[in-house]
């Protein structure tokens, strides 16, 4: 028995030092949302100081009016790089339907920065700042680069949690003389608010949102989504999350679904010494 123990002890000293101080605030990945993971509005808390968090694979799937489908993998990395703040690098894949042509490829190559200002209290929630950049690369990218800057708000309540984001992207607007289709997808402005409620005994997350966005495109007029979505913890470094949604008017109403998963992790060596 006193083998096993010490054998038991050696193998959890060796996985804690592996996974480092962030493996307990990885077991509760699931009450952290991201943009797109599973719906556009996130919360304001950043990736653990150290951490790394790897996006793998999330799929969106949106299906338009006349039956036209496109749909995009968009995997991340994002690094705790300071307190309250982290640094994200992401390759969007898309396959399009345009006309009787399909297209598929490198969307672009994002850049992101966000900072959580404050811990919430009782008077004020937690706020934070993000920074985005699309980048000019691949093929179904748009021909330059678009910046774009967010507001987020996050306030819990006995019942759950209330989310608010607010992004501005600056670059040209989208006109006939000028057209690109990859830019035709971004917004000018995005509002929107979302609600969650968690279920800590199932490790899992319920979400709900409504936006209203502004197309760069020219002549657009202003377009609304709502969708639900859920995140569920299934190990101490794994989560899940999936999600459904619909456009209610614009130019292409129609329906989405969304798939992703997220590992969390961090490595003692990442760490500085005496800390």
């Amino acid at each position: 028995m006193a083998v096993r123990s010490l054998v038991g002890a050696t193998i959890g000293a060796f996985a804690l030092t592996v996974a480092g101080p962030s493996l307990a605030s990885a077991q509760t990945d699931y009450y952290n949302t991201d943009r797109g993971r599973p719906v556009q509005v996130e919360d304001a808390y950043t990736t653990e100081r150290y951490a790394l968090e790897l996006k793998l694979a999330p799929v969106r799937l949106e299906r338009g009016s006349g039956g036209v489908y496109s749909w995009g993998i968009d995997p991340e990395i994002a690094y705790g790089i300071l307190p309250r703040t982290q640094i994200e690098i992401g390759v969007p894949l898309a396959y399009r339907e345009v006309g009787a042509q399909r297209q598929s490829g490198i969307a672009g190559l994002e850049l992101s920065a966000m900072h959580n200002l404050n811990t919430e209290t009782e008077g004020w929630p937690a706020l934070a700042l993000r920074a985005d950049l699309l980048a000019p690369v691949g093929n179904l990218a748009p021909s330059r680069a678009y910046p774009s800057v967010t507001g987020i708000a996050t306030r819990t309540f006995t019942w759950g949690r209330v989310h608010a984001n607010g992004t501005l992207t600056g670059g040209s607007t989208i006109t006939a003389t000028n057209f690109d289709a990859a830019a035709a997808e971004l917004s000018r402005w995005l509002v929107g608010a979302a609600i969650d409620r968690t279920f800590p005994l199932r490790s899992t997350l319920l979400t709900a949102e409504l936006y209203g966005r502004k197309p760069l495109l020219d002549g657009s007029s202003v377009e609304y989504t709502t969708g639900v979505g859920a995140r569920h913890q299934i190990s101490p470094t794994l989560a899940l999350d999936a999600g459904i949604g619909r456009r209610l008017n614009g130019d292409a109403p129609g329906w989405y679904v969304t798939f992703g998963s997220a590992y969390a992790f961090s490595v003692a060596s990442l760490f500085p010494t005496g800390r």
